[in-house]
């Protein structure tokens, strides 16, 4: 598989949500905060869109967001809790006490 191209994830503080920008449209994360805890609420993505690879690749890079602004996260969104069952470095992001 080749590597995908590096693309640009952008924290748009208004709309409480990451985005980035494919080919289809605006693919984007929302996400809301409480007492130093991100919850990765909603994957919003262009009609049809179903390239998992970059879903993958844009969670990846918010997590390393995550960790960068030291957040705890609290993956609300049924895909987002699969991709952390997946990745299982990411479970050290989990607060005390949340299993996945």
């Amino acid at each position: 598989m080749e590597p995908i191209e590096t693309m640009e994830i952008k924290d748009n503080t208004f709309a409480r949500q990451f985005e980035t920008i494919v080919p289809e449209g605006l693919l984007s994360v929302e996400y809301s905060f409480q007492e130093k805890k991100i919850f990765l609420t909603k994957i919003n993505k262009p009609e049809g869109y179903e390239n998992q690879a970059i879903i993958d690749q844009v969670l990846k890079s918010i997590m390393d967001i995550i960790i960068e602004k030291k957040f705890k996260l609290m993956p609300i969104h049924p895909r987002i809790v699969l991709f952390i069952k997946k990745n299982p470095v990411y479970k050290e992001l989990l607060p005390p006490g949340i299993r996945i």
